[in-house]
């Protein structure tokens, strides 16, 4: 082989390895560390990643600003990332992975609870405002958009005026745990089909089911 051929031979092999960052996504679980908040409404992000980790037996490795754990599935590679910045700056590790990844913006799912929808309820949306959630608030503020997908999961308003906080940072009843496997395998669903399947389709295919 020529030193032309070996040239030509290395820059395909080159190429042949690099990533299309089209096909690579964050996939953002909101909740806070440690054991006192692990069961609360408020960790639905953290538990669904939890939760698909389980389903494909991957395992999640403390990194810089949070947990993160990866996975393939036709041809497309997701980083899953629980920040273990608390909910109220998790705008700082979500940007981090974003850049250290090369990730674009379109690729990126935040996954949190939302009061103002039925326990179990999801909503999918390419874009909006916080909503009064802290951590998407937060998010905002650091990359100075709202123009990412965020899944809402539901935990329902069952809670009487001035309660909200200790309601979200609650413990789910048993009426709710009863449910919580099936809603946490739709969630699973959700999230692969938001990588291959894109976000019209799975918006028409899992919104307010």
């Amino acid at each position: 082989m020529n030193l032309f051929d070996k040239v030509l031979s290395f820059f395909n092999t080159s190429t042949e390895n690099k990533e299309d960052p089209m096909k690579k996504y964050l996939i953002v679980g909101l909740g806070n560390i440690g054991d006192k908040y692990k069961n609360t409404r408020h960790n639905i992000g953290f538990m669904v990643l939890d939760h698909f980790a389980n389903k494909e037996d991957i395992s999640f490795a403390t990194e810089k600003l949070g947990d993160v754990a990866d996975f393939r599935f036709k041809g497309r590679s997701f980083k899953l990332l629980k920040p273990s910045t608390y909910m109220n700056l998790s705008g700082k590790a979500v940007n981090y992975w974003l850049v250290k990844e090369k990730i674009p913006l379109e690729n990126l799912l935040i996954i949190c609870d939302d009061i103002n929808i039925p326990f179990g309820t999801f909503r999918l949306k390419a874009k909006g405002s916080d909503g009064g959630h802290n951590g998407l608030k937060d998010i905002n503020a650091v990359l100075q958009t709202q123009n990412y997908a965020r899944f809402r999961f539901g935990v329902g308003s069952d809670f009487s005026k001035g309660r909200q906080v200790d309601f979200v940072l609650g413990e789910w009843d048993e009426e709710e745990t009863k449910k919580m496997s099936e809603r946490l395998d739709k969630a699973y669903d959700l999230i692969k089909s938001f990588g291959t399947s894109g976000i019209a389709n799975t918006m028409n295919e899992f919104n307010g089911k």
